[in-house]
């Protein structure tokens, strides 16, 4: 058998759309807005030795985290039957945050576990001491359903009792029902799809495609990392408090560049905080990595050889390796997003000129529950903001950024499925930092309540502005405000949670992104 260029390049697309159909299935079955609607969601295939061989295009703070869960749920069972599928959520063994619940299937050929397909969607409710699963906790205890790996399915037939305790656990069991049956049909279809290919091509030459696809983004990603200047290049960055105080949180990370080979080194970063932002190292793996592939100029595929010639460390003990049972509810959000803002500024010490400003640098992460007459409900969304402007352009106005990938939830489907409305949706002009090329512009965002509620934001970029870069202006900070139905009002710290009732109005109000450049000139 021999690899060619064209045959990778056939290999590469069946490959990727084994983890794009799976998504689409995994979409298209969901019960929950956020998954159906927002996409938050990820879909992957790994060979036998858990590699990664091709991810969707989906959320980049998965990158580097599935397939520490694909490892771990490996590594908990001796064997492996057709027709198995584990579940597992707990950060500290794989995961992320528990709301983000991932499935591993094996893929049989020749008797034996030939591929492996993985899903992760981040369910609404997973229990916890607040609705939507992202408390102001002080441990992993109090933010959901702990689930180690464990056979959700076992050559075939369903463990009824571990779904029982999934919904249990869930303010609302009928949704986590549909979309854990949406994940199951997503594994189903990713099983399917690598069968048909090793039966089309035989499993020898899949296999020997896989490993060279993995090979071939190992050379691409040191080409990238060659292309940069050797040396050492020291960024440091904040968070503004963890929840239950609100304080200056350093994260300081030190790219070391030395050919081919990149090191980050997160020493100096605060110690592992009581409230909610701890980041499990998987996590400043993926930023990583993320920041890593936005300075390819060719397409790299997504897969294990992307992470080979990168060493990502931090202190133990520390903001982005922190002891179980830490509390870790935003570090998947929030930090992230933040490693991605430090990791970028380093970048821009070794590239000058070529590295944007900052974007918005957070989630704006809105989780809410309730009860009405015909049952309880749960809603989790992020919302967009300004990216950074860089030396070709302004940045983008209302989007995503970096480490999510996630779309909005459109007014219509937010209203029909939850007793909301929406009062405002625009643009929050003026919020983009000055430039050359200005930063774009946040998003202000206002709910109506229509029936008594529990509300919980986590956001950051509150206190300290997403940079500009080059002479630019830093964005604005963004805004929480809680307008009461009697016209009074109240501002909200960056993570706060409140009982709400009929007519309360929350306004969010979220960052721009930082200019780029000396608007003088």
């Amino acid at each position: 058998m021999s690899v060619d260029a064209i045959s990778l390049a056939v290999f590469r697309s069946l490959f990727e759309s084994v983890a794009e159909e799976m998504g689409v299935t995994l979409q298209r079955a969901a019960f929950s807005p956020n998954i159906r609607e927002r996409l938050d969601f990820s879909c992957a295939m790994f060979d036998a030795d858990a590699r990664m061989v091709a991810q969707a295009a989906h959320i980049p703070v998965h990158l580097g985290s599935i397939p520490a869960s694909v490892q771990a749920a490996i590594r908990a069972f001796d064997r492996f039957a057709p027709g198995d599928v584990i579940i597992l959520n707990d950060p500290y063994h794989g995961g992320t945050h528990l709301p983000d619940v991932t499935m591993v299937s094996p893929v049989f050929v020749d008797g034996a576990p030939a591929f492996f397909v993985a899903s992760r969607a981040h369910h609404a409710d997973i229990g916890g001491m607040s609705p939507g699963s992202l408390p102001l906790s002080t441990e992993l205890y109090q933010e959901g359903l702990i689930l180690p790996p464990i056979k959700l399915a076992e050559g075939g037939q369903r463990n009824a009792g571990v779904m029982a305790l999934i919904t249990a656990n869930s303010r609302a069991p009928e949704e986590r029902i549909g979309d854990i049956e949406a994940q199951l049909a997503a594994q189903r279809v990713g099983e399917r799809r690598l069968l048909a290919m090793t039966a089309s091509h035989g499993a020898d030459r899949v296999r020997e495609h896989a490993a060279a696809l993995i090979d071939y983004s190992r050379r691409l990603t040191e080409a990238v990392i060659a292309a940069m200047p050797d040396g050492s290049y020291t960024f440091e960055d904040a968070l503004e408090g963890d929840g239950q105080q609100e304080y200056r949180i350093p994260i300081r990370a030190t790219v070391r560049v030395e050919g081919a080979a990149l090191t980050v080194d997160f020493s100096g970063t605060a110690p592992q905080v009581a409230g909610n932002l701890n980041a499990v190292t998987a996590i400043a793996r993926s930023a990583v990595f993320y920041c890593l592939r936005l300075l390819a100029i060719d397409d790299v595929p997504v897969n294990h050889g992307c992470f080979e010639p990168v060493r990502v460390t931090a202190p133990a003990r520390s903001l982005l390796d922190p002891v179980f049972p830490a509390a870790v509810a935003v570090g998947n959000t929030e930090t992230a997003q933040r490693v991605v803002d430090t990791v970028l500024g380093a970048f821009a010490e070794a590239l000058p000129g070529r590295i944007p400003a900052a974007s918005q640098g957070s989630m704006n992460n809105v989780t809410l529950g309730g009860a009405t007459e015909t049952g309880s409900y749960v809603y989790y969304e992020t919302i967009g903001g300004g990216h950074g402007a860089g030396p070709d352009s302004d940045g983008l106005s209302g989007r995503h950024s970096h480490m999510t990938n996630t779309r909005n939830t459109p007014v219509e489907a937010l209203e029909y499925s939850l007793p909301l409305r929406v009062l405002a949706y625009r643009l929050r002009d003026g919020s983009g930092g000055d430039g050359f090329h200005r930063g774009g512009e946040g998003i202000t965002r206002a709910f109506e309540f229509l029936t008594p509620a529990t509300l919980t934001v986590n956001s950051e970029r509150r206190v300290y502005a997403p940079y500009g870069l080059r002479g630019g202006g830093s964005g604005q900070v963004g805004r929480n405000r809680l307008i009461h139905a009697d016209g009074s009002e109240e501002t909200l710290s960056g993570k706060a949670t409140r009982a709400v009732t009929p007519g309360d109005v929350l306004l969010i109000e979220t960052p721009g992104g930082g200019g780029w450049g000396d608007a003088e000139r």
